[in-house]
Formats: structure tokens, C-alpha cells, sequence
């Protein structure tokens, strides 16, 4: 099966504060890979320099063969056109519209035709089963239909990699597992593969192939949810005991 992302011997650190320390793993064409760890663990820093958005202090991140740290700016963003990367707040634009929110990387990133882009936008929309919020505001809009816009937006251009950060946080365990089967669907429908950061055990039980859990900035576990929330490792137990509590939790609250 074809590598689409290999992390090998990645480190960082904010002065004497080490995040990521020795991290190596890989992701294979189609697949989902969710990275779990408690808070403060580098889960989203991980995320922030596969896409260079931060420079790690060591190690090679390969995206489709490609070391993307020894990249210049051009070939890095030739790289990036191929990747979606959804925030934790949707990230969208507050004074944009539905439709120019999508609108906006398609123009800003791409040469499509103006005919094209209302074609990308009606069927993402329509993926997302949101067509009637195409002029609506973000502020018209709830938290889960705001998960969709950005969710829509990240997809509209059809990337080969996504990238997630906590996808479901702040919403309820319904629309939670709406937005985690929607991500699943999208991603075999567009035959994309994902890395997911989640702190939602429901999330990775629908979403996952594999995991990895951060631990003090190493990869201190890896493999499939079934394999990693059944260990008896005391570690994982003790982490996983605090997650189904969490979800049981968020369901007596609904």
C-alpha cells in the first residue's frame, strides 16, 4: 500500500518546552489515522508542521514522496492544493456568505472558470445536504451546520489529504456522530486520506482505521481503536476509562 505520509524523527520545541520529541509514523493511501492524547500533548502542533505552518527543530515529513521541509515556497504550495486542512472553529469568514466562504480558495488557490466554482459550490453543498444556506451568514448558522461549511470548504477542491483538528469539539453526542459518519462518507466518496486529532472517543470509533496516542511528546501507542481501547496496558486503560466516562457523560446531558 502506497505511503501518503510518513513522519519520521519529527521533534519541536517552544524554548526549553519539548512537544514533539522523536515522533515517527505513516499513513497509508485511503486511510484514516486519528491521533489522540490528553491536552498540551502536541496533538495540534503535529497537525501545524505536516503543513508546514510551523517548522519542526528535526526530522522529514514526506507528503506523496515529497520531503516537504526541504521545499521552497512554490513547490510547498503546489503540495498544499492537494491537502484540506478543517479547524477547530470551522474557521470561517464572518462577513462572508455561505457561498463566498467556499468561494474563496477555490479564487484565491485555483483557476477555475467562474461556471466551474458555482458548480464546486452547489455540490459540495449538496454533500453536506446544506444547499438551502448558500447566501445564509455564519452568524444565521448553528454549530453543526458551521462544522459543514467548513467541512465543505476544506473538501470543495477534492484534496487527496485532510487534516482535521477536533472536528466535534463543543458539539453535542448527536451531532458529533452526524459530523464523524459525514467525514467518513466524504472521505470514501472523494477516496481522500485523513488525519484526524480528536479528543472524541465516538469520533474514532466511526472514523478510524488505526491511532496513535501522544504521550509526553512520543508515539506511546499505535493501532486500531478495538486493539488500543482493550489493552491492558495501564497507561490506556487509565486514558480510555477517562474518555467513555467523558461520553457518557456528554449523553446524559443531552
Amino acid at each position: 500500500m502506497k505511503k501518503v505520509v510518513e513522519i519520521n524523527n519529527v521533534s519541536k520545541a517552544f524554548d526549553s518546552h519539548v512537544v514533539l520529541n522523536d515522533v515517527s509514523f505513516n499513513v497509508e493511501e485511503g486511510e484514516n489515522m486519528v491521533v489522540f492524547g490528553q491536552s498540551g500533548t502536541g496533538k495540534s502542533v503535529l497537525l501545524k508542521c505536516i503543513v508546514r505552518l510551523l517548522e519542526p527543530d528535526s526530522g522529514e515529513i514526506f507528503i506523496d514522496g515529497k520531503n516537504v521541509l526541504s521545499l521552497n515556497l512554490k513547490e510547498l504550495n503546489d503540495v498544499r492544493q492537494n491537502l484540506g486542512f478543517l479547524f477547530q472553529g470551522a474557521a470561517l469568514y464572518d462577513s462572508m456568505t455561505v457561498r463566498e466562504n467556499l468561494e474563496f480558495p477555490l479564487i484565491r488557490h485555483f483557476n477555475f472558470t467562474p461556471k466551474e466554482r458555482e458548480e464546486k459550490i452547489k455540490s459540495v453543498l449538496e454533500k453536506v445536504s446544506l444547499e438551502e444556506a448558500i447566501n445564509k451568514m455564519p452568524s444565521e448558522l448553528s454549530g453543526g451546520m458551521k462544522k459543514r461549511i467548513g467541512l465543505a470548504r476544506s473538501v470543495i477542491a477534492e484534496p487527496k489529504l485532510m487534516l482535521y483538528d477536533e472536528p466535534t469539539t463543543g458539539l453535542d453526542p448527536i451531532t458529533s456522530k452526524e459530523i464523524s459518519s459525514l467525514i467518513l462518507e466524504l472521505q470514501k466518496s472523494l477516496k481522500m486520506t485523513s488525519i484526524i486529532v480528536t479528543h472524541d472517543l465516538l469520533c474514532a470509533e466511526i472514523i478510524a482505521d488505526r491511532a496513535i496516542v501522544l504521550n509526553n511528546g512520543i508515539v506511546q501507542h499505535e493501532g486500531s481503536i478495538e486493539e488500543l481501547t482493550s489493552s491492558s496496558d495501564p497507561f490506556l486503560r487509565n486514558f480510555f476509562s477517562h474518555k467513555i466516562f467523558e461520553q457518557q457523560n456528554r449523553s446524559s446531558n443531552v
